[in-house]
């Protein structure tokens, strides 16, 4: 379904972010892009959506395609239009409007109102917290009820893939594994292709069919997200643990050398 093809994203004529990246989200599936900030993983995604245009970026090499059609050269309008919508990092909702009101600019781009009613009454089915909320102002939501939002939001423009930008970020515990199993549903409900981008490497590979880790605007590993489980340099590096189990800082562990297979 999506084919990025060995892309350089270059901000501002100067600053060159990505080299080289290159994955595919399949049909249904669910593929984690993971790494630390400032990794790429987030501009690798308004690559995909096309919101690197207002931000002074573009793809200056490679290519992206969704179904065959290239689209790294059109902007995010025409992509949402494609089947192609993106839930923004750090819960960007529309502070001044109510639930409902947040979720129905996400079916702006929809006409048939028959069924974006039936689709707010499918959101609120996944996300029941904010049902109560629906006339609330967004603004006065908790974090994870404005992450809610922003998926339900996500939602409402009938995508075939999502773009999720750090759904965890932020969360208790206990929130990070209800959004994830909602996002389990969801995948299955409505047969959607998911693009998840996270620092919660355990939550991302728990759902994921396949991974891809980031770092310095490089993809340096790639596969099944039940092999990355059990990579060695995963489990050290990103859930902090060592061949034994015991724990390790990050302080330690960031300056560790990081073995050849590791850009293999």
């Amino acid at each position: 379904m999506l084919q990025v093809n060995n892309i350089e994203v270059v901000y501002m004529n100067v600053i060159r972010v990505l080299r080289g990246v290159s994955l595919e989200v399949g049909e249904g599936e669910i593929v984690a892009l993971l790494g630390a900030n400032w990794a790429g993983k987030t501009t690798t995604l308004k690559a995909i959506s096309g919101m690197l245009k207002t931000e002074e970026g573009a793809v200056t090499d490679g290519s992206i395609q969704f179904d065959g059609r290239r689209i790294d050269r059109y902007g995010p309008e025409d992509i949402a239009l494609m089947g192609i919508s993106q839930a923004m990092e750090g819960r960007r909702v529309l502070e001044h409007l109510s639930v409902e009101e947040n979720l129905l600019v996400g079916a702006y781009c929809r006409n048939d109102r028959a069924a974006v009613k039936k689709d707010v009454a499918m959101v609120f089915d996944y996300f029941p917290k904010i049902r109560a909320l629906r006339h609330r102002m967004s603004g006065y939501l908790s974090g994870g009820e404005q992450q809610m939002l922003v998926i339900g939001r996500a939602l409402m423009a009938d995508p075939r893939l999502m773009l999720l930008d750090e759904p965890s970020l932020g969360l208790a515990p206990l929130l990070v594994e209800d959004i994830y199993e909602i996002i389990k549903r969801i995948r299955v409900d409505r047969k959607m292709a998911i693009l998840v981008v996270e620092q919660n490497v355990r939550a991302a590979l728990g759902i994921a069919d396949h991974g891809h880790v980031m770092e310095n605007g490089r993809i340096v590993m790639g596969g099944p997200a039940e092999r990355l489980r059990d990579n060695e340099d995963v489990r050290e590096f990103y859930l902090g643990l060592s061949a034994v189990g015991s724990r390790k800082s990050y302080r330690e562990v960031k300056h560790y050398r990081r073995r050849k297979r590791w850009l293999g």
